[in-house]
């Protein structure tokens, strides 16, 4: 797990802005199903946004919580009900923005 600084932070946070939510969690809440789903979308994509259903249980903090404690990915910002994720690829051809983090 790469220990985001600031400028990283920011970096990631401008290159998901024009990203939509590539996950939502509802009612179903968080399983591990779930977890699996999204450390395979981070060793395709390293960067995406999970959305908070209206309809869901689930808190924004719980989602933090949940998704650091479980797995190597990072919370990167919380907007509203949106939450932008890191986590650097196990497949070196799939990193684009660890990469870019690393530099800076």
């Amino acid at each position: 797990m790469i220990s985001l600084r600031g400028k990283q932070k920011r970096y990631l946070r401008a290159s998901a802005h024009d990203m939509r939510p590539l996950f939502s969690v509802g009612k179903q809440g968080l399983t591990k199903n779930w977890l699996d789903q999204l450390e395979d979308a981070i060793n395709k994509r390293e960067l995406f946004k999970v959305n908070i259903l209206a309809n869901s249980e689930v808190d924004t903090t719980e989602l933090k919580t949940f998704i650091e404690e479980n797995s190597d990915i990072q919370v990167v910002q919380t907007i509203g009900h949106t939450l932008v994720l890191f986590g650097e690829s196990d497949e070196k051809e799939n990193r684009h923005y660890s990469v870019m983090v690393q530099k800076i």
